[in-house]
């Protein structure tokens, strides 16, 4: 039976915005300062959607517990804000899934992890701040993902009701927060999926290998 979407909703890296190589440049100037060795961008790349904290450990070999680990936090977040839009790019294709929806008057939003201090000047650098019906910030409401509580906000400030609403992201947790929001899921496949990820297990309502496949899984499934 079709389904009436209202509104579709994005997580932010590995989804929208393509912006590992801005994350592992940071990373790799962060290590080569503190005397180790840049690390391969493939290598890096799976450990982007899960934040600074696990891109630091990945790249460092070491976890909070180390008494560098604060400090070498506090380098890594400067210095990504301040290149935060170098090389940062919407993955191709989703300009036009953005303008497609918005010829078809369905809103768009954001809803990330990332803290807002960061996706708020990413999202200026990509000149999307003005188009986008909700920005969600992981610290824009109580919870992050994978809790409801950020995508049922998104929905209140772009009114629609989550069961007409379409989250799409590259990690579990996205997955998880839509089905516990009572959204409908698609996984975006072209993110940043570990080898192992298993993504076919959580449960989303699709999977989609590039952004022009959001638009064809709209027609084929939205009234």
């Amino acid at each position: 039976m079709p389904i009436k979407i209202d509104a579709v909703l994005f997580d932010l890296d590995g989804t929208l915005a393509d912006t590992a190589l801005d994350l592992i440049e940071t990373l790799n100037s962060l290590l080569v300062k503190h005397g180790f060795a840049a690390k391969p961008f493939d290598e890096m790349r799976p450990h982007v959607s899960n934040g600074s904290v696990a891109i630091i450990e990945a790249g460092f070999g070491f976890g909070a517990e180390h008494p560098q680990f604060a400090s070498l936090k506090g380098e890594f977040l400067q210095l990504y804000l301040d290149n935060i839009c170098h090389l940062t790019t919407l993955f191709p294709g989703f300009e036009q899934l953005l303008e497609a929806l918005e010829q078809r008057s369905i809103p768009w939003g954001i809803v990330t992890n990332k803290p807002a201090y960061l996706t708020e000047p990413l999202m200026v650098g990509l000149g999307l701040t003005e188009r986008a019906a909700c920005i969600i910030s992981g610290d824009t409401t109580s919870h992050a993902k994978p809790h409801p509580e950020p995508i049922l906000h998104a929905c209140q400030l772009a009114g629609v009701a989550p069961q007409q609403t379409l989250y799409v992201g590259d990690a579990r947790r996205d997955i998880e927060a839509g089905h516990r929001a009572g959204t409908l899921t698609l996984v975006a496949l072209f993110g940043y999926l570990a080898e192992d990820a298993q993504p076919e297990m959580w449960g989303a309502d699709g999977m989609v290998k590039r952004p022009s496949d959001i638009l064809r899984w709209l027609d084929r499934h939205a009234a």
